[in-house]
């Protein structure tokens, strides 16, 4: 099974931590100002209250002025703490209306294993997650170990974009080019200028990777970044083992279908693109 295939259905399941409407509810009734507020404030909680610098680097793709608009006052909205119990609670809600009484504690512990083998070093969200308490309810620990699966794969991914010398407005302007994805809308969901957009173009055009499309270069990098992303995502299936893997998929293949609709709903919300930590290939 190839790692984009595992991905689409850990990042299926943890999807439902921002995009539900049960997620932005217990997030407005914290306090917080929209749901970009929201977002940074359940996403950054295993780090602790950090500041705005550590978040825009540890998520790679926003912009730092559109970090700073929400941290640090999400911290004073609330404690780190009592934003990881928001997020699971509105997971919690979330999980229940949409897969009623399906039984996942056989998945739940096969990703518990994997999650279990991610590799901490060099991979900061995906350890911060990988150290919080595992929930005892199964539907919520299938939903700790995908995010802590999720977010591994995307500090993987990060260090093959930071080895392949790409920024995080020029790594946009790639996923754009290589998606066909509208160049205001990706801008106006990661806070960037048009200004800012057109010297990431320049940037790249200089280095032959662009040129009003992707170059045969361009793309050689874009599939360079997949595959070095796909071989740092392995080790939690290695130790998972083959068939442990291929029953992981069998089981939640059926959960990610059920979930689908929430995709549906994801792709005309600006706050779900993210190329860096979500999209693959």
């Amino acid at each position: 099974m190839e790692p984009r295939e595992l991905w689409v259905r850990f990042e299926t399941y943890h999807d439902v931590t921002y995009f539900s409407p049960e997620s932005r509810a217990v997030t407005d009734a914290l306090g917080c100002k929209g749901g970009w507020m929201g977002y940074f404030g359940q996403r950054a909680a295993p780090l602790g209250a950090v500041p705005p610098e550590v978040v825009t680097a540890a998520f790679f793709s926003f912009h730092p002025r559109m970090v700073a608009r929400a941290l640090p006052d999400a911290w004073d909205v609330a404690s780190p703490a009592r934003f990881l119990e928001a997020r699971l609670e509105g997971v919690d809600r979330a999980l229940r209306r949409m897969l009623a009484s399906l039984d996942v504690a056989e998945a739940a512990d096969l990703a518990g294993q994997a999650a279990e083998a991610v590799p901490p070093a060099g991979r900061v969200l995906g350890a911060a997650n990988r150290a919080l308490p595992v929930p005892d309810e199964p539907h919520l620990a299938l939903w700790q170990a995908c995010t802590t699966l999720r977010e591994s794969r995307g500090d993987g991914h990060i260090a093959a974009l930071v080895a392949a010398d790409l920024g995080p407005c020029e790594t946009l302007v790639l996923f754009s080019a290589d998606k066909g994805l509208d160049p205001a809308y990706m801008r106006t969901a990661r806070g960037w200028s048009e200004e800012e957009w057109r010297e990431a173009e320049a940037a790249l055009t200089e280095r032959g990777l662009l040129d009003g499309g992707l170059t045969p270069a361009g793309r050689a990098l874009r599939e360079d970044v997949e595959r070095r992303t796909d071989e740092a995502a392995t080790r939690p299936w290695d130790v998972l083992g083959a068939a442990g893997t291929a029953r992981f998929v069998e089981l939640t293949t059926p959960i990610a279908l059920r979930l689908g609709r929430l995709n549906e709903a994801m792709r005309t919300n600006p706050m779900a693109i993210d190329p860096v930590a979500q999209l693959p290939g």
